[in-house]
């Protein structure tokens, strides 16, 4: 073979390159998932609409369409995006929107838009489109960006999705606001100025959580979760997590899943694995989540371009986020916020587009460059 084909042959296999591992980590949390939402939910399912595998087969659905996305958008060249961000960043606007009009209520949270039998979030695409949106706007003015007036323009960007989500869910607009926070910084690292606007950005959630009166009582049944109806869900929460032990009760053992933890097939279901898998099923699980950051963090250290690079740090941001805050309030360490476990709660919207960036991801690592 002459050198030129073999640098052709060569630069071939860098350009089919696939990050498995972080695919196998996906896969391991789907499956995971699926099996401790049936666990969690039958009794639910069965009580509620006489199917105990009601919340499985919708979850499995809109999975199975998550993975087909993830496989397809994973093989477009991430580039392609580039053309429709823009538009994707003002249809995230105009859905929150149409949620404060328009949206159904469940549970109390008007976070839905129906069209027929379909129920969809906004705010989940609206995590995947301020990531996009980002990653092409600090890209273009990545020379700039370590000028304060450059960080400040690039925030104020994300303050109006923030604003329209925020009404409704605090916990997606703590998340978003918390990606722009990790994209900026991690395009212009200099501390002063983040803790500068980390002190504004307290001073303006203060202001914002006391604005509202049920905001300001959920930290009073944070801290007394006992002297409140409404800490009833945290303290059996609790109950779960203690009654595990070091191996758990075992699977499908669970006594808290019997309607004790309302809903736990939703953002409480880090419980109910704590209480049928013990501290070893908890710690596996974190170590998992830990492990597919670790993959993030090579595939954006290896990225061709900026671009690819904060996409995968945006994807990274959110899942560490989320991950973060759904432990912290099952465990009482923050105030409840309603935040779902990433690939482990019920949810279709979120399974559907959390795969999706899963996609992206894997789209980035197919055009890193091992050797240098």
């Amino acid at each position: 073979m002459s050198p030129r084909e073999n640098e052709k042959s060569h630069r071939r296999k860098k350009e089919h390159y696939f990050d498995y591992s972080l695919l196998f980590i996906i896969i391991f949390l789907v499956c995971f998932g699926l099996v401790m939402l049936y666990s969690t939910s039958s009794y639910n399912g069965q009580v509620k609409f006489g199917d105990s595998t009601f919340y499985l087969k919708k979850q499995l659905m809109a999975t199975l369409l998550g993975i087909v996305a993830m496989l397809i958008i994973a093989r477009i060249d991430y580039h392609f995006w580039e053309r429709f961000t823009l538009v994707a960043f003002l249809l995230a606007h105009i859905l929150s929107a149409a949620v404060l009009f328009v949206g159904s209520d469940f549970n109390g949270s008007k976070r839905w838009l129906k069209i027929g039998p379909i129920s969809f979030q906004p705010s989940e695409f609206a995590k995947l489109a301020v990531i996009l949106f980002l990653a092409l706007v600090i890209s273009k003015v990545s020379k700039k960006i370590k000028q304060f007036r450059t960080m400040m323009m690039v925030m104020a960007l994300c303050g109006p999705i923030v604003a329209l989500v925020g009404v409704n869910n605090l916990s997606t607009a703590i998340i978003i606001l918390g990606i722009a926070v990790i994209l900026i910084f991690v395009a212009s690292p200099k501390y002063m100025q983040f803790i500068i606007i980390g002190l504004g950005g307290s001073v303006f959630m203060g202001i914002f959580i006391y604005l509202e009166k049920y905001r300001a009582e959920r930290l009073k049944i944070w801290l007394h979760p006992e002297n409140f109806d409404k800490g009833y869900q945290t303290l059996q929460a609790l109950y779960a997590i203690g009654s595990g032990g070091i191996l758990g009760k075992g699977l499908g053992e669970s006594m808290q899943k019997l309607g004790f933890v309302p809903e736990a097939q939703n953002d409480m279901i880090f419980s109910i694995i704590c209480e049928e898998l013990g501290l070893f099923g908890a710690v596996s699980l974190i170590l998992l989540f830990i492990l597919m950051i670790w993959r993030f963090m090579i595939i954006a250290n290896n990225a061709p371009d900026l671009y690819g690079a904060l996409i995968v740090v945006g994807i990274m941001g959110h899942i560490a986020i989320q991950v973060i805050l759904n432990i912290a309030v099952v465990t009482n360490s923050i105030p409840n916020t309603g935040i779902t476990l990433p690939f482990i709660s019920y949810g279709g919207t979120s399974a559907l587009f959390l795969l999706s960036e899963m996609g992206l991801a894997l789209s980035v690592s197919r055009q890193v460059k091992l050797e240098k």
